[in-house]
């Protein structure tokens, strides 16, 4: 049986929600996702009450159901509710020991990580996978930063062996070399989000990071 977390392995495009940038809506961009072949959705949602963060979580779970990774940022709590597939925490969220202790040993925890140091600690403290942010600069998080880079990414690749997601003013122009760099996958908010067609969207990066990944192996 595979698990959700052999799912990880397998990553290409991650959603991650955004109802203030949504044209249409988070659970449409999430079906829109799933039905073009995502295989992980994170929920992201800063400004909604836990009552209706639960309830849209159930509905995003249902959606996700066995053919996508479903994960809840930050909110342990709402990830506990909904018994979400795992959590997605940055470096000023719950300590990972402390996270997998209330989650357990099967639920997916992803860190944020912005260097190689933060990403060797991640994975050593027990990191299912690891976000490296923000590869260019980025305006869709306020507190991200400036872009590392796109070398960065290899400079993660060598030394840790757990996935890494790419994040942070990626686009289809500079996607297949975040791949190429050695990312697993990405995370492209503002370039699908504000699109007026979602799922043509994803379908196209899914199939620009698969050719890059094929040409890799």
């Amino acid at each position: 049986m595979i698990t959700k977390k052999d799912m990880l392995k397998e990553i290409d495009f991650y959603l991650v929600t955004d109802s203030g940038l949504s044209k249409q809506g988070t659970l449409s961009d999430v079906q829109d996702a799933v039905e073009s072949g995502c295989r992980i959705v994170q929920y992201r949602e800063k400004n909604k009450s836990t009552k209706n963060m639960i309830a849209e979580a159930l509905q995003i779970k249902a959606i996700c159901n066995d053919d996508a990774i479903f994960l809840v940022n930050d909110r342990i709590d709402v990830a506990l509710a909904v018994d979400a597939d795992g959590v997605h925490i940055g470096q000023d969220d719950m300590p990972i020991d402390i996270a997998r202790r209330i989650l357990g040993a099967d639920k997916i925890i992803g860190l944020t990580v912005h260097s190689t140091s933060e990403a060797i600690e991640a994975e050593r403290n027990g990191a299912d996978y690891v976000g490296l942010s923000p590869i260019f600069d980025t305006t869709t998080k306020n507190d991200a930063g400036k872009g590392i880079g796109i070398e960065k990414i290899r400079d993660v690749k060598n030394v840790i062996n757990i996935p890494i997601v790419a994040i942070g003013g990626i686009n289809k122009e500079n996607c297949k070399r975040v791949i190429e760099n050695g990312a697993d996958g990405l995370v492209a908010i503002s370039a699908v989000l504000c699109s007026d067609d979602v799922q043509h969207e994803i379908k196209e990066f899914i199939t620009i990071i698969r050719n890059a990944l094929d040409h890799i192996s």
